[in-house]
């Protein structure tokens, strides 16, 4: 457990969340803020920084929220705060989807010129 990580406090019960599924080394909650009905976020209850500082983590997490995950659905995660990450415990969202939902991700098209290397 890390001291101060929020995350690390929910997964030692120290800290209120809805909890909707569990895994030996994960646990799925209701984040504060959903986006759609249905959105959760996926965290392994040792404390990884992101999805790129332990990757044996990281694949059983990402395990874990493939299983729990229907389709159609976002999966995400975010490495480093250029990337969008603000809570640094490593956590995965997934968000249910649907035709026209019109649910903006964090990132758009446009935002970044994007080249092919020439």
């Amino acid at each position: 457990m890390a001291d101060g990580c929020v995350l690390c406090a929910i997964v030692a019960g120290d800290a209120p969340a809805k909890l909707v599924a569990e895994w030996p080394g994960a646990v799925a909650i209701v984040p504060l803020n959903p986006v759609v009905e249905g959105h959760v976020i996926v965290l392994p209850r040792r404390h990884v920084e992101d999805a790129t500082t332990h990757p044996g983590v990281t694949g059983y997490v990402m395990e874990c929220a493939a299983e729990f995950a229907e389709r159609p659905a976002n999966i995400i995660t975010s490495a480093g705060g250029a990337a969008t990450q603000t809570v640094f415990h490593l956590h995965v969202h997934i968000v249910p989807r649907r035709d026209g939902d019109g649910l903006m991700l964090p990132w758009s098209p446009g935002t970044s010129e994007v080249t092919d290397g020439r």
